[in-house]
């Protein structure tokens, strides 16, 4: 399993934020094609105390590497690139992880 996951910042506006991830970008990422699963983990606290670092974290989930690069090359993902980038540039992390058992 390959997953691709987004680790946001907190933004300055929770409710605006948390609007246009649920009502646009989301739905854009569950176009892309191959995606087997989403999971939207939101960070409630951070077990040193103090804030956390991260105020949420998605993971994309695909079942292998040849369906994530396909998916990574679609226009779908292209369209959810641009999206992110218009509410999240500076307050966004992407990684790759491949799971393991």
């Amino acid at each position: 399993m390959i997953k691709l996951m987004a680790l946001y910042k907190k933004p300055d506006d929770e409710a605006t934020f948390l609007k246009h991830y649920n009502e646009v970008h989301i739905p854009l990422v569950n176009k892309v094609p191959g995606l087997a699963r989403t999971v939207i983990n939101r960070v409630t606290a951070s077990p040193l105390g103090g804030d956390p670092e991260y105020f949420l974290i998605a993971e994309m989930h695909y079942p292998d590497k040849e369906t994530f690069d396909a998916a990574m090359a679609s226009p779908e993902n292209r369209a959810c690139g641009k999206d992110l980038m218009s509410f999240a540039k500076g307050r966004v992390t992407l990684l790759i992880a491949d799971e393991q058992a």
